[in-house]
């Protein structure tokens, strides 16, 4: 009956949707939280045992991405004591209108508490919330939560940023390797990048990763090639042959597949891989990877409506909630004393000394940032208006959950912005 009223109400709703999702009652911004705020709305409760959650996947397990997402789902329902019954897995549920057809199935199916865990979903799911008010959706990477203004619909994200920086610093030790061992001058150590899209998300994870590796490796450079597509094997592993002619010496993605791994396998070139080891197939070349951990964020969100209490409309996950991990630095390819300076470089982002994005680190056309103007409001017009830049830094993370760091700085090229 449900899905009837969905399919019925379907058109109503993309009226209201619009391109941007908005909501008619034009609600008032709310401030990005890391915790449940103490006078929230309670949600109404509903027992462990008639609780069942629902997930809507991108890709399927063959996705480093999406299998992290499902990785944490599995752990953070066994954490809470929930059986195989009372979950539920969409994969393979495209960025459009299926997205939406997924969530009112699994509303059909039972589900109290429904994620999605790709940027596009986000209008789609909006509309379910819209359309389900008595069903908590809770939407992976997206921006609009905070001005949405719905009781039960919810943006998360993590420092990631933090994550890839420390991966950063990996990579630029292992420059230094490869320098001292006269593998090529200083000069010459240039890094690759494949990037999916041109969004700010992308953006913000390459550039803290080259600043990373700046901060250990001055000289270093960096080219960034872009797919188009979260997920292309082919296109990624081109892109990373590309970037391998150019004379990268050593390549980092922020897409999906294994495409650049194993590239970087064949041709012998280090790789610093996103959203778990690549040790198993590329144990030559695999130093470290970043991954955002998601249980934590699950298990707070069912558990909220397991006890009936608000979910913070825009979370962000952190080093020390264990929202942002690396794997194990891979001894045979990484630079001697890697782990030790990865710890080192952890603890100053975690007691403040050490700020990603440091003013005083890069330049913008080769002038200093002393103000940036970001876009966290998601307004219709996507204009810049809050300025990010406090005590020296841009203050990632602060103003919404999802990235919007968008510099081009100085130090890295970009190959092709097509998309």
């Amino acid at each position: 009956m449900k899905k009837l009223i969905a399919l019925v109400l379907a058109l109503v709703l993309c009226l209201s949707l619009a391109a941007c999702g908005g909501n008619s009652a034009a609600p008032t911004a709310a401030p990005k939280t890391d915790a449940p705020a103490a006078d929230a709305t309670e949600a109404p409760a509903a027992a462990a045992a008639n609780v069942k959650v629902g997930f809507i996947f991108l890709h399927d397990e063959n996705s480093t991405y999406d299998l992290n997402f499902m990785n944490a789902a599995k752990e953070a329902c066994a954490n809470l004591g929930l059986s195989e019954d009372q979950y539920v897995f969409r994969t393979n549920i495209p960025e459009g209108q299926e997205c939406y057809n997924a969530a009112a199935e699994l509303v059909d199916d039972g589900c109290n508490i429904i994620f999605a865990d790709s940027f596009g979903h986000e209008d789609y799911m909006i509309q379910a919330a819209m359309e389900f008010p008595e069903v908590q959706f809770c939407h992976a990477t997206g921006t609009k939560a905070h001005t949405q203004g719905l009781d039960n619909f919810h943006n998360a994200f993590a420092s990631i940023y933090e994550g890839r920086y420390l991966a950063g610093v990996a990579a630029g030790m292992k420059l230094n390797e490869m320098i001292e061992a006269g593998a090529f001058t200083a000069e010459e150590a240039k890094m690759g990048y494949v990037g999916a899209f041109t969004y700010a998300e992308v953006i913000s994870g390459y550039t803290s990763f080259y600043l990373g590796a700046k901060s250990v490796c001055p000289s270093v450079t960096m080219d960034v090639t872009f797919t188009g597509s979260w997920y292309d094997e082919t296109a990624e592993k081109e892109g990373a042959n590309k970037l391998i002619a150019g004379g990268a010496k050593l390549v980092s993605q922020h897409a999906d597949s294994m495409g650049a791994p194993t590239a970087c396998e064949t041709a012998g070139v280090p790789n610093v891989s996103y959203n778990g080891s690549t040790l198993s197939a590329c144990p030559n070349t695999f130093i470290v990877s970043s991954r955002i951990n998601w249980a934590p964020y699950y298990e707070l969100a069912i558990s909220a409506v397991m006890n009936g209490e608000a979910i913070p409309a825009d979370y962000t996950g952190t080093i020390a909630t264990g929202s942002v991990v690396l794997t194990d630095v891979n001894e045979q390819a990484a630079a001697a004393g890697t782990a030790d300076k990865i710890a080192e470089v952890k603890a100053a982002l975690e007691n403040g000394s050490l700020q990603v994005f440091d003013t005083a680190t890069f330049t913008v056309d080769g002038a200093a940032v002393d103000s940036f103007m970001a876009d966290v409001d998601t307004d219709p017009d996507y204009t810049p208006d809050t300025e990010a830049v406090e005590n020296g830094a841009v203050m990632e993370s602060k103003f919404r959950s999802a990235p919007y760091f968008d510099l081009k700085i100085d130090g890295i090229n970009l190959m092709d912005t097509a998309f």
